[in-house]
């Protein structure tokens, strides 16, 4: 009798202290910058803040994305390198985005140029909605 009571109740509680993790996260658009601050092929980094729920409270993470536009299309990038997760930064007379910590060097779409890394940097989903950039997080 006892046992299962128990089991009822780890059952329950388990359940309840688990589900949030479970959950379907639902992803967002949110407003990143206007297509006429993004000037073509010069990323821009943005700083998105992502609100979150952490048990009862909420929490707002911030990430850094560069847009890089291409006459009406813009792509987002992340900008934590794939080697170490440094920060990355735009090198504008050299047109790349570069690594201070080990050298890792990208061109404008992400892709390794040099050193290290072992990936491309990641891409987000984007879309313009008249004159303004939204990115999925």
């Amino acid at each position: 009798m006892h046992a299962a009571m128990g089991a009822t109740l780890t059952a329950v509680l388990g359940g309840a202290v688990l589900a949030p993790s479970f959950r379907k996260r639902e992803e967002s658009w949110l407003h990143a910058a206007s297509l006429s601050a993004v000037r073509e092929h010069e990323p821009l980094a943005v700083t998105l803040r992502v609100a979150r729920q952490d048990g009862y409270a909420q929490v707002v993470d911030r990430t850094v994305v560069y847009l890089v536009r291409s006459g009406d299309e813009v792509r987002a990038l992340q900008s934590t390198c794939t080697h170490l997760g440094c920060r990355t930064s735009y090198d504008k007379p050299n047109q790349r985005i570069v690594c201070p910590c080990h050298g890792g060097v990208y061109d404008l779409q992400g892709n390794v140029v040099s050193g290290p890394p072992p990936a491309p940097l990641p891409s987000v989903p984007t879309r313009v909605d008249g004159d303004q950039i939204l990115v999925q997080v």
